[in-house]
């Protein structure tokens, strides 16, 4: 069973940064894709950022592109957010998941582990 856990949420003020960390155990994190998802009060959880197995293809929403960046450290198991330039819109909890499959993917249904999510508030 693979384990996600999330760290580094917390409040920031209107264009400060804050970096998520996502460690993976219990699997064979190397061949996951990886994506971070987000969700705000009474809105769908959406996907922000993925990444795949390799880190040689990535996604990211319009909504975060140019201020959001998603990277991977295999051999640490770990997969990293770098979130700069916040706005209050992007206040929300902030969850990893993986995916067993390999190809890039950005559908909630898509992804077959999730961890237990983070809290990033960005005040204005």
């Amino acid at each position: 069973q693979v384990q996600l856990v999330e760290s580094g949420g917390g409040l920031v003020q209107a264009g400060g940064s804050l970096r998520l960390s996502c460690a993976a155990s219990g699997g064979t994190f190397g061949t996951y894709t990886m994506g971070w998802f987000r969700q705000a009060p009474g809105k769908e959880r959406e996907c922000v950022v993925a990444i795949t197995w390799s880190g040689g293809s990535a996604y990211a929403a319009d909504s975060v592109k140019g201020r959001f960046t998603i990277s991977r450290d295999n051999a640490k198991n770990t997969v990293y957010l770098q979130m700069n330039s916040l706005k209050p819109e992007d206040t929300a909890v902030y969850y990893c998941a993986a995916a067993i499959m390999g190809y890039l993917r950005t559908g909630v249904g898509q992804y077959d582990y999730w961890g237990q999510g983070t809290q990033v508030t960005v005040s204005s």
